[in-house]
């Protein structure tokens, strides 16, 4: 056989392969997972990955999505806030995949904005954060500040009758500007500002005794004192623990968390850190018939009745459930017309309400304040009576009182409703 036949016979079996290859991707749906699977914040998001592993495998067994299966891409940014930027432009450029789910401090959420609006991508982002930001390529389905640190400081102030706060929080951009809108807000209602305290410690902080013993001081001035808490990720353990061992008790400065949720409580004897709180949109404790088939579902996928569910696995399933609906109003996985096809739809949450998608491209969503039992679970000690809708811009922050977004009408993520300009994002 000649040189030129054999080439002639590679060339063929390039393009079979090549073909093949192509017909296969066209029977599949590609799905990105883009969740921390190590360093310092896999404690919470490792069980975000598992809950959309769980979702796909469901709706696998039902026939796929639009006649196609549905094929995970799990990458691990490994709490690397420029990795994740370089992943989730694997995942759009390389992988192909039609969504992406994942993020979860908003740091990490910031490195990847620009690479989803370069590539037109889609990312549902399911933990709670800062606000003060709206783009037309994400689906926030966390809680906005006035879906959950707003209502959490009002129930501190109007049940607790907290005087003095303790702003406590990880080094980034959610704690800064959530403590901001919060401070904001609290002199609004005439809270001195010698009487907000404000700390930040980087990711995987451990040595919680001084700072502890600050809050201590601070709070033994004679007024009711709380402990906001914007700490992130497994710096939490020793954090709580440290409270315990200074002997601080809810009854003493209650804290009042808004990262802290089963998953994290998990691994601690919360014995001591009974009667501490926490501002969720759910917890595992709720029971409705739609969150015992979820726990039940979990637990079966998981091979453990003993692993917890929290908010943003619940935020993670809204967020799957809003995208295949969306894909199977439109017929397609076209990113342009599954965005257009979101605002509005809505399904069910898992505490008995429903989840909407708004012009703003956030959903509502109820407010929960719950208590740590001895078990490591919340009782639920307060509720909105409906759902919440998330406010992307915060009314509290003078430069934000006339911004919106809206993504439907004005198509701009920066609307002020004063001037009627868009200024860009």
């Amino acid at each position: 056989m000649t040189l030129k036949h054999l080439l002639s016979r590679s060339l063929i079996l390039v393009a079979a392969v090549a073909a093949a290859s192509t017909a296969s991707a066209a029977g599949v749906i590609k799905v990105g997972v883009l969740h921390s699977l190590s360093g310092t914040m896999a404690i919470s998001e490792e069980p975000l990955k598992d809950t959309i592993l769980m979702m796909i495998a469901e709706q696998n067994r039902k026939g796929g999505l639009l006649g196609k299966k549905l094929v995970p891409v799990v990458v691990d940014p490994a709490s690397n806030w420029p990795l994740f930027a370089e992943k989730a432009q694997e995942l759009l450029e390389k992988d192909k995949v039609a969504v992406v789910f994942g993020c979860w401090t908003s740091v990490s959420r910031k490195s990847v904005l620009p690479v989803f609006e370069k590539d037109d991508g889609l990312l549902f982002y399911p933990v709670q954060w800062e606000g003060e930001e709206s783009s037309r390529n994400i689906i926030y389905t966390g809680a906005t500040p006035n879906q959950q640190a707003i209502p959490a400081v009002e129930y501190l102030m109007n049940q607790m009758h907290v005087k003095r706060w303790a702003l406590i929080g990880t080094d980034y951009v959610y704690p800064r500007t959530t403590n901001k809108i919060l401070q904001a807000y609290l002199e609004a209602h005439g809270v001195n500002p010698s009487d907000i305290m404000v700390r930040y410690t980087p990711f995987g902080f451990s040595d919680w005794q001084s700072i502890v013993a600050e809050i201590k001081t601070f709070g033994s001035e004679g007024e009711k004192t709380a402990v906001v808490s914007t700490i992130n990720g497994d710096a939490n353990v020793p954090f709580y623990k440290e409270l315990a061992n200074q002997h601080i008790t809810a009854e003493d400065i209650p804290v009042m968390a808004f990262s802290v949720g089963e998953q994290e409580l998990s691994g601690l004897d919360t014995r001591p850190l009974v009667g501490h709180l926490a501002a969720w949109n759910y917890f595992m404790s709720v029971r409705t018939p739609a969150n015992r088939a979820m726990i039940k579902q979990w637990h079966a996928y998981i091979g453990s009745d003993k692993r917890v569910f929290n908010d943003p696995m619940e935020a993670s399933v809204i967020g799957f459930r809003l995208w295949v609906k969306a894909v199977e109003k439109a017929h397609t996985t076209n990113v342009d017309k599954v965005i257009a096809t979101l605002p509005g739809l809505k399904v069910a949450n898992l505490t008995g309400g429903t989840a909407e998608v708004l012009p703003n491209h956030m959903i509502t969503k109820p407010v929960l304040i719950g208590e740590i039992r001895p078990n490591g679970q919340f009782d639920v000690v307060w509720k909105t009576p409906g759902e919440v809708p998330g406010e992307a811009w915060s009314r509290y922050l003078a430069a934000d009182k006339d911004v919106i977004a809206d993504w439907v009408h004005a198509k701009c993520g920066h609307y002020d409703t004063a001037t009627k300009v868009c200024s860009g994002q």
